[in-house]
């Protein structure tokens, strides 16, 4: 099982609130007296922790110049899913799904963001390749501050064959995101059972993904740079989902 170090008091709290059983040992900085380190490890104790007591330059050594506020924490890297439990997690569902696509996202800050979008958004699943993206690394763990430990994070063989079994099993409706696409993000109907595909940085979308899209939208730009960051493009394409779903 891969090994994370999970630094600054944000990440631990989020770490102890969501994936608790995955944190293995806490360390901080006796010389700090600030309170919301001590909540932290007032909270790390109820939960039945023993933080043990360092110093800054042990905990600047460890985080290899991270901030780490006093604090870090040891732990095992959230694990992703496969295809079966992607299966299992659909059938289960008493709503309609909403599912994030990343059709080859290769930046862990991005995933990480991403995942904290689909977390706020109340995805129910993030979706991968295995080959050529980004996985749960400690970086995306870390940006996406919990949001890894609460939303599914699968990983697939083969990207078009799953989006053809979510359409056929599961009447999964495709949207994905293109800059040429002629119908806006604000016009499309994104209520139903939905996954969201979102491309690569730069290149956006393969050219078998963008085929088994059952429609393509684009984000309407209003200024003159062509494109927006995939982490901020999939936080204004899940909000909009979310919206019209609420309404």
């Amino acid at each position: 099982m891969a090994r994370q170090l999970i630094v600054g008091l944000h990440a631990v709290r989020s770490a102890l609130k969501h994936g608790a059983q995955r944190v293995e040992s806490i360390q901080y900085d006796t010389a700090r007296k600030d309170r919301r380190l001590r909540q932290v490890l007032d909270e790390a104790r109820a939960l039945g922790f023993a933080p043990q007591g360092s110093d800054k330059a042990t905990l600047d050594r460890l985080s290899e110049g991270a901030n780490h506020q006093g604090v870090v924490a040891h732990g095992e890297l959230p694990t992703s899913l496969g295809e079966a439990a992607l299966d299992e997690l659909l059938v289960a569902l008493d709503e309609a799904a909403l599912l994030l696509v990343l059709d080859g996202v290769t930046d862990p800050h991005n995933l990480g963001a991403c995942l904290r979008s689909a977390d706020g958004a109340g995805v129910h699943a993030v979706i991968a390749p295995r080959d050529r993206a980004s996985g749960l690394t400690p970086i995306a763990c870390k940006v996406a501050s919990g949001a890894a430990e609460t939303v599914p994070f699968v990983q697939v063989t083969n990207l078009v064959r799953t989006l053809r079994h979510l359409q056929q099993a599961h009447g999964v409706f495709v949207v994905g995101t293109a800059g040429e696409a002629r119908t806006s993000l604000f016009d499309a109907d994104l209520n139903g059972g939905l996954a969201l595909v979102m491309g690569a940085e730069g290149d956006g979308m393969r050219r078998l993904t963008r085929e088994t899209c059952d429609q393509l939208v684009r984000l309407p730009m209003a200024g003159k740079v062509g494109s927006l960051n995939v982490s901020v493009a999939t936080g204004i394409c899940l909000y909009e989902a979310l919206r019209q779903r609420q309404a």
